[in-house]
């Protein structure tokens, strides 16, 4: 069948992750990681400023092992309450629910760019096909993500935006591809997706049939090696290399 709907993946394929980093450097602020280790010690209080690095150490080691292994994404909520536990220290709600939006989010100001050309791929695809979002939610969940699209304009391009906080689970699960082929009306063999991650991006996809596209804009984490239906190194080409999926 031939195309009819595509999904992207949004860090490293549409935002360009980490490089609000940068931006934070210059207006002053603390990296991402630094500041969020650093507002759980504040609202914690008196404990160990080492003991607050080994508690989110430990949580972020086991959010990926889950994230790899299960293919699930712990909230924000979730994680914050494992580190929490492993500092033997408790929050009232309100402290608590001020710690989850701290971390929440932090992306929507600095915001991350998008990558190069992705935003006049969107204009040259939308029309011609149903477009949708898939993105694993790391720390910012789909409310943040929508507005970090928003921001810059490409909310109305898509019609369909698949979050893993919000369906409760993560790529390359089957129901990801199913539920997102339904929202845009197409069989899920019509489905082709756009994204960085192999394993994730590539694989997913296609054990259902639908096509996986590896997208190198931003990042390439394995080009050479991957049984990817095609790699898109520049979002000039993405509308050619859609228009050629067999």
């Amino acid at each position: 069948m031939t195309v009819q709907a595509i999904t992207f993946d949004l860090w490293d394929t549409v935002f360009v992750d980490e490089s609000d980093e940068p931006k934070r450097l210059a207006q002053g602020l603390k990296p991402k990681g630094v500041a969020r280790r650093d507002m759980v010690a504040e609202l914690v209080g008196a404990v160990d400023r080492n003991l607050v690095d080994v508690a989110y150490d430990t949580t972020d080691a086991a959010f990926r092992q889950v994230w790899y292994s299960q293919n699930i994404t712990w909230t924000v909520r979730d994680r914050l309450g494992v580190v929490l536990k492993g500092l033997g220290a408790e929050l009232g709600d309100e402290a608590f629910d001020r710690l989850v939006g701290f971390h929440e989010d932090m992306e929507l100001g600095p915001m991350p760019d998008l990558a190069v050309g992705v935003k006049d791929a969107l204009e040259a695809l939308h029309g011609k096909y149903k477009l949708g979002v898939i993105s694993d939610a790391i720390f910012s969940p789909g409310r943040a993500l929508v507005k970090l699209l928003d921001h810059y304009g490409l909310t109305g391009y898509f019609d369909s935006f698949i979050f893993s906080d919000e369906i409760g689970f993560a790529k390359p699960t089957p129901i990801i591809f199913e539920t997102a082929a339904k929202e845009l009306g197409v069989d899920v063999s019509e489905l082709a997706h756009i994204g960085d991650r192999p394993a994730k991006d590539i694989a997913g996809p296609q054990a259902l049939g639908a096509k996986g596209i590896l997208c190198t804009v931003v990042k390439d984490r394995s080009s050479e090696d991957v049984s990817a239906d095609a790699v898109c190194r520049d979002f000039a080409d993405l509308p050619e290399i859609i228009c050629n999926l067999k």
